[in-house]
């Protein structure tokens, strides 16, 4: 019982002792700066002679003005809506090589490959069409139908891919048992 006594009563010195160096005098800051409470203000710094018409605006990249051209028609780039990408080559012959496992029944080695399309050519409407197609073989309609919406959100302007999208879409709704949603895509691909 003595020995309980000495090392509680040492764990509570310890205590003691670091608690009051935690705290500077008067219980503040521990810092100090040098000099005391002599508080002078930093130097100006030097000043150049350079007279103000060689004085130049210096921008920040997030500040720069930014000057807006009208666009022409004639001249403007399709934008991210309007069309999907150009299947690159390296793209196109995982495509075909996915078209040919679909043909022989291996929908998983045709997912594989058009995933890797996908990477190559992430904006190109026709890879997500293929996807779904691929999804669908091997019976995985939500995922199909979900490449298909993202493949028509692709498509842009591009009437062809849009009608084939539509119509794929409406397949696949009503596979799932969506008729009404079936009807909706086809008389969208009708309308185009």
């Amino acid at each position: 019982m003595n020995k309980q006594v000495i090392v509680r009563s040492a764990c509570l010195a310890l205590f003691v002792g670091l608690a009051g160096c935690a705290t500077g005098p008067g219980g503040g800051s521990i810092y100090v700066p040098v000099g005391g409470d002599d508080r002078r203000s930093a130097p100006e710094p030097p000043r150049t002679n350079i007279p103000d018409e060689q004085d130049e605006q210096v921008w920040r990249k997030s500040e720069q003005p930014t000057v807006t051209e009208p666009d022409s028609p004639s001249t403007r780039a399709p934008s991210y809506s309007e069309s999907g990408d150009q299947l690159p080559a390296a793209a196109l012959t995982l495509v075909r090589d996915a078209d040919q496992r679909l043909r022989q029944g291996d929908s998983a080695g045709a997912i594989a490959r058009l995933e890797r399309a996908q990477r190559i050519a992430p904006r190109s409407s026709e890879v997500y069409f293929k996807l779904a197609e691929a999804y669908v073989a091997g019976d995985n309609l939500g995922a199909a139908e979900q490449f298909t919406l993202k493949g028509l959100s692709l498509a842009g302007n591009d009437e062809r891919m849009q009608r084939s999208g539509w119509l794929l879409l409406a397949d696949i709704r009503r596979a799932r048992g969506n008729v009404a949603g079936a009807d909706q895509a086809e008389a969208r691909a009708a309308a185009l």
